[in-house]
C-alpha cells in the first residue's frame, strides 16, 4: 500500500473533489469528527472559519490518501482504522477533527482521511515536520504487523515511478501518457540525420519547438509543454549534446516562446479538430443528469420536509404559549375570586357592622383590602411580563435554531451544484479525450503541426517573426472556405525575403505576434497536492 499526503487549504474545493461521484464508482463518507455539521463541506467549512479566527494558519487541513495494493487484496475497515490511529499518532494529529472517506474506483477501494490541524483548544496549528519519512516509517510497521508487501523501490523513494500531478492531468485530458510522449520524441531524435530533419520530425508527429525556461521545450497539440531533454530516452545524449545539435540551426532567441507556441496550436487545433458528441456522449450526459436531478429533488424534498417539521413547531410554540398566558391569567381570576367570596362570606353583620362604621374600622379594613388587591393585581403583571420575555427569548431560540436548519439545506444545495459542475466537467473531459484519441487512430500519433511549424519540402525553417504572422493570415478562410496553410506561409516567406532584401533586416517578434489569438487550453492544476487515487 501506498500513502499520499500533503498540507493543504482549499477545503471546500477538497470536499467538491471526494463528493464527485461521476469519478467514483461509489462514495461513503464513513467518519466525521470535530465538528457540528454532518456533511464534508459543513465540517471544512467550520474548520477554516476556526484557522482564520483562532490562527493564520493558511493550510489547515492534512490530507491523505490510503491506496492498497490490489493484488494483494483489499483491507477491511479495522485494518484501515488501524493505519490512521498509527498515522495520527506518529504525526500528533491524535484527537484532531478528521473526515474518512472511501471510494470505490475501477472495481478498487481506496480511503481519504483529511485532518484538521487547528487545535481549537491551544488556539494553534499543529505543527508537521517530516511527514514523509514518519509516513514511510508507519507503513512499513504496518505492512509488517499484517503480513503486508511493499511496492519495489518504497525503500528508497516514496516516488519512484510516480506521475507528477501535471502528468497525470495532462493524460486526463488527452489520453496521451509521459511514456507516450517519450516514446514519440525517441523515435524522431533516433531517425533524424540533423535539427532540420528532427524538427520536421517532431512537428510531424504534432510537437512545435518553442523556448522556455529552457532553452528548448517541445508544446504538443492540445498545449503541453515538456522539456525536450526529459523526451528522449537516451541517456547516453545528455542536455548539452541537445542544445548544440539544435543552436545554430534553430537558436533559442528565434523560437516562439511557450506562450506563443500554445496559442499558436490552439487556434490551429479548432482548425483540424473535428470533435463531434456521438450518441454515447449523449447517453452518458442523459444518465448523469438523471442521477444528478434525483440528488436535486432528494435535497428539495428534505427542504420541503424541513418546512413543514418547521411550521410545525412554530405552531406547538406558539400552542405552548398561548396556553401558559391563559394559565396565568386564569390563576389569577380564579385567586381574586376566592379572595372576594372569603371576604363576603367573613363580612360582618347586624351590631357589629354598625360599630365598624361607627368607629371608622370598615373604612380601614376597606383600604386594607384595596391594598392588597392591588398588591396581587401587581404581582400578577410581574409574573406575565417576565412569561413574555421567558417566551420571547424562547421564540428567538427557535428562531436562531430553524434560521440555522435553513442555512444547512441552503448549504447543501450549494454544494451539490459545485458537485454537479465538477461532475459535467469530468465527464466533458473524458469526452473530449475520448474523441482526441480516437482522431489519433490506431498509431496513437497526433495530427502534423508541420503546417504551423513552418515547415514545407521547399523551405525546411522559418524563423519565429514568420511562424506568427504566416499563421494569423493563414487563420483567414480562402475561396473556397478552407484556410490554405502552406501557400500563405510560402507567400509570407517570399515577403519576408523581399523585406531583407530592401532594409537588411526582418520583422521583430513583438510587431510579428498576431493581435488576437484565443489562449490556449491549460489543463486544471489542483491547488493542493493531493493524488486522485
Amino acid at each position: 500500500m501506498i500513502p499520499f499526503a500533503s498540507q493543504r487549504g482549499g477545503g471546500q474545493d477538497l470536499a467538491t473533489h471526494l463528493l464527485n461521484d461521476y469519478d467514483n464508482d461509489m462514495i461513503e463518507v464513513a467518519f466525521i469528527r470535530g465538528s457540528i455539521a454532518r456533511d464534508l463541506h459543513g465540517a471544512f467549512k467550520e474548520w477554516e472559519v476556526q484557522a482564520d479566527t483562532l490562527t493564520r494558519c493558511r493550510k489547515y487541513l492534512y490530507s491523505m490518501s490510503i491506496n492498497p495494493d490490489p493484488e494483494q487484496g483489499p483491507l477491511s475497515r479495522d485494518q484501515y482504522l488501524d493505519y490512521i490511529k498509527r498515522t495520527e499518532d506518529a504525526l500528533g494529529l491524535t484527537e484532531q477533527p478528521r473526515a474518512v472517506v472511501f471510494h470505490i474506483k475501477h472495481g478498487r477501494e481506496h480511503c481519504h482521511v483529511v485532518w484538521s490541524r487547528i487545535d481549537a483548544d491551544q488556539q494553534r496549528a499543529v505543527h508537521i515536520a517530516f511527514d514523509r519519512d514518519k509516513l514511510m516509517r508507519v507503513t512499513r510497521g504496518f505492512a509488517r504487523d499484517h503480513g503486508l508487501d511493499l511496492p519495489a523501490g518504497y525503500d528508497k523513494s516514496r516516488k519512484a515511478g510516480q506521475l507528477s500531478l501535471y502528468d497525470q492531468e495532462q493524460l486526463r485530458q488527452t489520453g496521451l501518457s509521459k511514456a507516450d510522449h517519450i516514446q514519440q520524441v525517441t523515435e524522431a531524435w533516433r531517425h533524424s540525420d540533423d535539427a532540420r530533419s528532427f524538427v520536421q520530425a517532431l512537428a510531424e508527429r504534432g510537437y512545435i519547438l518553442a523556448t522556455g525556461k529552457r532553452p528548448y521545450v517541445l508544446v504538443d497539440l492540445y498545449g503541453g509543454k515538456n522539456a525536450l531533454s526529459k523526451l528522449i530516452d537516451d541517456k547516453s545524449v545528455r542536455t548539452k549534446d541537445i542544445r548544440n545539435f539544435l543552436e545554430k540551426e534553430f537558436p533559442p532567441e528565434s523560437l516562439p516562446t511557450v506562450e506563443e507556441a500554445q496559442q499558436l496550436v490552439t487556434a490551429h487545433r479548432k482548425i483540424v479538430e473535428k470533435s463531434t458528441k456521438d450518441n454515447h456522449y449523449e447517453n452518458q450526459l442523459a444518465e448523469l443528469k438523471h442521477s444528478q436531478q434525483e440528488r436535486r429533488l432528494a435535497v428539495e424534498q428534505e427542504r420541503n420536509t424541513l418546512k413543514d417539521k418547521q411550521q410545525f413547531m412554530r405552531l406547538s410554540q406558539q400552542s405552548i404559549h398561548r396556553t401558559e398566558r391563559d394559565q396565568l391569567r386564569a390563576t389569577h381570576i380564579a385567586t381574586m375570586k376566592a379572595i372576594r367570596l372569603a371576604r363576603y362570606e367573613n363580612r360582618p353583620t347586624g351590631l357589629a357592622a354598625f360599630l365598624g362604621k361607627v368607629s371608622g374600622i370598615m373604612f380601614l379594613q376597606k383600604k386594607i383590602h384595596q391594598y392588597q388587591d392591588a398588591r396581587k393585581i401587581r404581582d400578577h403583571l410581574g409574573q406575565r411580563d417576565q412569561l413574555k420575555a421567558k417566551q420571547v427569548q424562547e421564540q428567538k431560540g427557535l428562531d436562531f435554531r430553524l434560521n440555522l436548519q435553513v442555512r444547512d439545506i441552503e448549504r447543501k444545495a450549494k454544494a451539490l451544484e459545485k458537485i454537479v459542475k465538477r461532475e459535467l466537467a469530468a465527464l466533458s473531459r473524458d469526452n473530449k479525450r475520448h474523441e482526441r484519441v480516437r482522431a489519433r487512430g490506431d498509431d496513437g500519433s497526433m495530427p502534423s503541426l508541420a503546417q504551423i511549424a513552418g515547415i514545407d519540402n521547399k523551405k525546411r525553417e522559418r524563423t519565429a517573426p514568420d511562424l506568427l504572422r504566416a499563421f494569423d493570415e493563414a487563420k483567414q478562410p480562402s475561396q473556397d472556405g478552407a484556410p490554405d496553410l502552406m501557400a500563405e506561409f510560402r507567400r509570407a516567406a517570399s515577403e519576408r525575403q523581399e523585406g531583407e532584401n530592401r532594409n537588411g533586416s526582418g520583422s521583430s517578434l513583438e510587431n510579428a505576434r498576431p493581435p488576437e489569438i484565443e489562449p490556449s487550453e491549460k489543463p486544471h492544476r489542483n491547488r493542493g497536492r493531493d493524488r486522485d487515487s
